[in-house]
């Protein structure tokens, strides 16, 4: 006899491992002057949160799926525009990064998040200097210079933008935990986009206008409302998927598909785009990388579940709110240092770390002593 549920599990763990890849290979089709050439980053990201924004403001305010929460311009001013900040220019800075290396040295260059994470936690007090977790974050780092060190068509421009972006999505998630956590704030999926969409297209809006505005001649732009419906549309879809497979698995189920997501993401974009050359020292700089993710994982694997039992039972999907995704890892900062708001924990994709943050957030109201 068929087991519903986890045929539906495993459904929906295809859905999301196929929305995004998708996602981040359609984008680097879109931006890249050598297929549909829009080489306007700026301009994608706020077609991206335009849309969001517009379709949970429908689903907020007019088909009432959700209710809005209880929020105060104090609140907005301290809490949901500085986390819209970075997380518009995570967006930016990531996108801008498809214009100048290939889709698979992305990836492979991900796999800093975790350090990024940490260091910052660590900057801002929500977690502490831990020598096992600092050992992992050195052995990530150094995979991922062995990996940069093998890559035939290095770009410093590039490098540099995806790095930053990586650094401006690991302070927004700190950022989330401390001030969303601070006003006991508990926003869900559809709430999430509805604040923090329209925020962050106007804080894109500044560098478009600076930057690519100027640039901006009718005659030399493609615009085929199709594709680009159908891109932001699918980015609008992994948030959701993202929030679907949350719901039905634990982390470490999360944390493998995110990891399984990333390879079949580097072999697809070396089929995709033919001038994505990966060498035998990218691959090993990548495995040496993933070594270290992995262990990090099976850290804060142990030290959450050490922490539910020494507090209550927390069901195992718990685990996952508490924490975050594989390739961008995410993990919640339990208050005994155990690298929560700082860490991360599942793959933070491009245009759908809205929703995992506030999902982490909300395992970490229900489990008290968990924070995030």
């Amino acid at each position: 006899m068929i087991n519903r549920p986890l045929v539906l599990t495993y459904l929906y763990l295809f859905i999301y491992i196929l929305l995004s890849s998708g996602v981040i290979l359609y984008n680097k089709w879109v931006l890249s002057p050598k297929y549909f050439n829009f080489p306007l980053p700026i301009t994608l990201t706020m077609i991206h949160m335009g849309f969001s924004g517009a379709v949970a403001f429908f689903l907020v305010r007019v088909f009432k799926v959700v209710s809005p929460v209880k929020m105060t311009f104090e609140i907005y001013a301290t809490c949901v525009i500085p986390i819209s900040a970075f997380f518009a220019s995570s967006l930016w800075f990531g996108n801008t990064a498809y214009l100048h290396i290939s889709v698979a040295f992305i990836q492979m260059l991900k796999a800093l998040m975790p350090v990024a994470t940490f260091l910052m936690a660590v900057v801002c007090g929500t977690d502490k200097l831990r020598c096992d977790v600092f050992f992992n974050m050195l052995l990530v780092s150094v995979g991922v210079v062995v990996s940069s060190y093998g890559e035939i068509h290095f770009n410093v421009v590039g490098t540099v933008y995806q790095v930053t972006g990586i650094f401006a999505e690991a302070l927004r998630l700190v950022l989330t935990q401390v001030l969303l956590q601070k006003k006991g704030l508990t926003l869900n999926p559809i709430t999430s986009l509805y604040y923090i969409a329209p925020c962050s297209f106007v804080f894109l809006f500044v560098p478009w206008y600076l930057l690519e505005k100027p640039n901006m001649q009718v005659t030399q732009i493609q615009f085929n409302f199709w594709i680009f419906f159908s891109n932001a549309l699918c980015a609008l879809a992994l948030n959701f998927s993202i929030f679907l497979v949350i719901g039905r698995t634990g982390a470490v189920t999360i944390r493998v598909a995110g990891v399984l997501k990333d390879w079949i993401l580097i072999a697809l974009s070396t089929v995709i785009f033919p001038e994505s050359t990966i060498t035998g020292l990218n691959i090993i700089g990548y495995a040496i990388a993933l070594c270290g993710v992995l262990m990090y994982n099976y850290i804060k694997v142990k030290d959450v579940r050490a922490s539910q039992l020494s507090s209550e039972s927390i069901p195992e999907r718990m685990d996952w709110k508490l924490e975050k995704r594989s390739s961008d890892i995410f993990t919640p900062n339990s208050n005994n240092g155990n690298g929560g708001s700082g860490s991360s924990d599942m793959n933070v994709d491009e245009e759908a770390p809205l929703l995992a943050s506030r999902l982490s957030h909300s395992g970490r109201m229900q489990v008290g002593n968990h924070n995030k």
